[in-house]
């Protein structure tokens, strides 16, 4: 099977059709049909195209129709279109329907070499840039953020609302919560998804720094400046600029800060053009923000325009439930990077984990599933894999069962239906205060009961799911 590129030349006149194939054969796989209800036949059938040639003016379905139908059912296809019959209203109605190009008969042979060259190097640019979108959106998008508890999907919905404004968003809370992902994500979903996103992290540099690395600096403008240097608000131009530990910036920047963002203007360091922009902040800190402008550490006006949509990240420890899926998704993830086959965790692993305080929050339990991971030598990680400050930790912890139950298959999922339905009994089949417990939601609680009902009318043996 030939993996040229292939040309399919449409077009009611045999001579045209033949006198194409031979000039363009020598590169391409060409293909030819004689009428558009051919060419859609043949791509029905199978043969992917990747350059359509077609004639204007045929007997049946005529060159736009085919053209129409063809950006529908097969959008991957560059159409050219083909014509004796040139006019400007023709091509640019062409054009606008999704044509490449437009050319008239008689066909200029090293002109078309040449526009078909450039239509694949564009068609596989397309491809390149759909294939980062995709890995972006999976990196960065609301799905790469893991929680059925009440906190995190009051966190989603906040998100899904924001997102498509232009309103400015705080993100609070701990280090290791993932304030940046949440931040991306509100880019990625936001009209200005196609823009840049733009970090700075505020408590790393002086104020010196921070102001020549927000604003830029001209030539000159201090020891050491020997370029012109753009800023990052200028850099975010048309994108999402995200301060990150926003409660650090100094006075005197928050003072610089406000103004862009009241007038969305500044100059650069050392300069006197005033440069307009156009940004949407997200900032993000782990400090109490509004304890800071009660110290008159920060300002109470900035943290109002700040504050627009304000995002409260709770601590890994208030969202137990969300143990077990985050660790689930490390596991997968890291067994991909360092390909290993690890076929999941333990019941004894997951307790371990689920009762440990998590001071470092999910970036401290990512880190850890990925040590366990590449220490792990057999196919499921358990008790043993858990790092020895953990287990130190947990050490006499009432709450840790270090002996799970024998349950079917001891996977991940047995693991959490002998939690759930531990807790429910605890509770006294209150489903709002099991919930509570758990840290899910009582929708995600109802719909685990109806599954674990579900399969044991299917036959799965459960001792534990009679009671609901």
């Amino acid at each position: 099977m030939s993996d040229r590129p292939v040309i399919l030349v449409v077009d009611d006149d045999k001579n045209t059709r033949d006198g194409l194939q031979r000039a363009l054969q020598r590169h391409y796989d060409v293909k030819t049909a004689e009428s558009a209800d051919t060419a859609l036949e043949l791509m029905a059938k199978g043969t992917a195209v990747d350059v359509m040639l077609s004639d204007l003016r045929m007997p049946g379905t005529d060159g736009l129709a085919l053209l129409r139908r063809v950006n529908a059912q097969h959008p991957q296809t560059v159409f050219i279109l083909l014509t004796a019959y040139g006019s400007v209203e023709t091509a640019v109605e062409a054009m606008k329907q999704g044509a490449y190009d437009f050319l008239t008969k008689p066909i200029n042979l090293d002109h078309l070499d040449m526009l078909v060259a450039r239509a694949l190097k564009s068609r596989d640019l397309e491809k390149k840039v759909e294939t980062l979108e995709s890995q972006l959106n999976e990196k960065f998008g609301m799905e790469n953020i893991i929680g059925e508890s009440p906190a995190m999907q009051q966190v989603f919905e906040i998100i899904q609302q924001t997102a498509p404004t232009q309103a400015s968003v705080l993100i609070q809370g701990p280090s290791g919560t993932g304030k940046e992902l949440v931040a991306q994500a509100i880019h990625r979903l936001s009209t200005r998804a196609k823009g840049p996103f733009v970090a700075v992290h505020c408590a790393a540099l002086s104020p010196t720094l921070l102001e020549s690395e927000l604003f830029g600096h001209e030539k000159g403008a201090f020891t050491g400046a020997t370029v012109q240097r753009k800023g990052r608000f200028e850099m975010a131009d048309g994108g999402t600029l995200f301060l990150d530990e926003v409660s650090e910036v100094d006075p005197s920047i928050q003072v610089k800060l406000l103004r862009v963002l009241e007038e969305r203007t500044f100059e650069r360091v050392g300069g006197e053009e005033t440069i307009e922009t156009d940004i949407r902040v997200i900032a993000a800190t782990n400090r109490d923000l509004r304890a800071y402008v009660e110290q008159g550490r920060f300002r109470e006006d900035l943290f109002f325009r700040l504050n627009v949509v304000d995002i409260l990240l709770p601590p890994l420890s208030e969202r137990t439930g969300d143990i077990p899926l985050l660790a689930d998704r490390f596991l997968k993830e890291y067994c991909e990077k360092n390909g290993k086959r690890i076929e999941g965790l333990t019941p004894d692993a997951v307790n371990l984990l689920s009762a440990y305080s998590w001071p470092g929050n999910v970036r401290e339990l990512r880190n850890t599933l990925e040590k366990m991971v590449v220490l792990s030598r057999s196919d499921r990680l358990s008790a043993r894999d858990v790092p020895a400050n953990i287990r130190d930790a947990l050490r006499g912890h009432a709450g840790v069962i270090t002996r799970a139950p024998a349950l079917m298959n001891g996977s991940l999922a047995d693991t959490e239906r002998h939690k759930i339905m531990a807790v429910l009994e605890k509770n006294g089949g209150n489903r709002t205060r099991a919930a509570d417990e758990l840290g899910i939601s009582r929708r995600t609680l109802h719909r685990k009961l109806r599954e674990y009902k579900e399969l044991q009318q299917d036959g799965a043996s459960s001792d534990e799911g009679q009671r609901t």
